[in-house]
């Protein structure tokens, strides 16, 4: 294959030393160095490598497994053309070199450069993101994150409570709530929540903003009798729940943090492309069932490819295209499970949402489930639309007008 590059540059990547191997455009081998994961030997590596091509970066191809990092950053600002490729890629390629499953840092090296020479086109070219895709990519994964910490917690919260205190666990079953834990803090035990006044937790509800339940409803709980336990079984489970909710307070208060650094970078980015003329966050956050959450993940993990309007890489990188395999009779169509997990849950729940609130949207799905498909198929189907008209409009610069949307179809004469 005719590439149009001088070098082929394989480099299995490490936490403290990667292997490089540097192949020419017939396949020979020229050099390989093990180079030490500090920026002066990385910038040493590159310094030679362009040396090799002679001054040239733009002749040199280099394929990594990683698409970001500190190497990866180096390369492309130096003018190096970097390419990504999936292990599970890298894996099958090994395959044509060796049968007996032998592997090792040096030859992985050697089997990325010859691949990146031989299959070019199995390999996406990395491109680095601006400053504010970088900023908003790290806090959408922050919060996510905040978010996993948050109901690990809280699972173990509502363990505890069920061994002695089930009747917080009717006012709020799932145990995460904050004015579960300001009313842990005022009764951390039975005996304590039945001497409990009922102005104290009129306080408690009209701090939170709470109007599902009234303290009368609240005390009446609270009075029912305790659970027969062991002894010392509530002083242990409350020692244990004293330590546990102010890790979930921070948490909570951190993750407040987060969502409202977020609305902060998304509006900032809207009053930008104002003065450019250029308004995507505004189009996608005019979608039914978009919401700040959906956006900035979508931004956040596919932004070259919005930038681009490439439709079927967005579905395939979102885990909407589906996955076929034929051999004879056989042929099956499954669920893609190798994409962005996180642009994958974000696209999910963006189709949940919309097929709820959005009546084209809503017709959609139930047109699907009609012909027998299960619940999570046809939210990828109506994912599918949606991402098709995200592009339409992204294309054509225009927000979503639910009049031109859910407007009957003229009907021929």
């Amino acid at each position: 294959m005719e590439s149009g590059y001088r070098l082929m540059v394989g480099i299995d990547w490490a936490t403290e030393a990667h292997q490089v191997c540097v192949l020419d455009s017939q396949g020979r081998l020229l050099e390989q160095r093990r180079v030490e994961h500090r920026a002066e030997a990385i910038a040493a590596m590159i310094d030679r490598l362009i040396e090799l091509a002679g001054g040239d970066p733009a002749s040199i191809a280099v394929a990594i497994e990683v698409p970001r990092g500190a190497v990866v950053e180096t390369l492309v600002e130096r003018g190096l053309h970097v390419f990504a490729i999936n292990p599970k890629q890298l894996d099958r390629f090994r395959d044509r070199h060796t049968v007996a499953g032998a592997k090792d840092d040096r030859r992985d090296a050697f089997v990325l450069g010859d691949s990146l020479r031989t299959d070019l086109s199995a390999f996406r070219r990395v491109h680095l993101d601006d400053a504010w895709t970088i900023q908003i990519r790290e806090l959408t994964r922050i919060e996510e994150d905040l978010n996993t910490e948050i109901n690990r917690l809280a699972n173990q919260l509502r363990d505890l409570l069920l061994r002695f205190y089930p009747q917080l666990l009717r006012l709020c079953p799932a145990a995460d709530q904050p004015w579960l834990l300001g009313l842990l803090k005022l009764a951390p035990t039975p005996t304590k929540a039945q001497r409990l006044r009922r102005s104290s937790i009129e306080r408690l509800l009209h701090q939170y903003r709470i109007r599902k339940w009234t303290a009368d409803q609240v005390r009446a709980e609270l009075q029912t009798a305790p659970l027969p336990v062991a002894p010392g079984v509530t002083e242990a489970t409350s020692a244990h729940i004293a330590l546990l909710v102010p890790r979930m307070e921070l948490l909570m208060a951190q993750l407040k943090l987060c969502a409202k650094a977020v609305q902060t970078a998304l509006d900032e980015r809207i009053v930008e492309e104002q003065r450019r003329e250029h308004r995507d966050v505004e189009i996608i956050l005019s979608l039914p069932g978009v919401g700040r959450v959906v956006a900035a993940t979508m931004l956040a993990e596919a932004p070259q490819l919005l930038a681009q309007r490439n439709y079927h890489a967005l579905r395939t990188l979102g885990g909407i295209a589906p996955v076929t395999r034929q051999s004879g009779k056989r042929l099956a169509v499954r669920r893609r499970y190798g994409c962005n997990h996180r642009l994958s849950n974000a696209l999910y729940h963006w189709a949940r949402i919309s097929s709820q609130c959005d009546p084209k949207a809503k017709h959609h799905y139930q047109t699907l489930r009609q012909h027998g498909h299960s619940h999570g198929r046809a939210l990828r189907g109506v994912a599918d639309r949606l991402l098709a008209l995200l592009v339409a409009m992204l294309r054509d610069q225009t927000l979503y007008d639910t009049t031109r949307a859910h407007a009957p179809k003229p009907i021929a004469a």
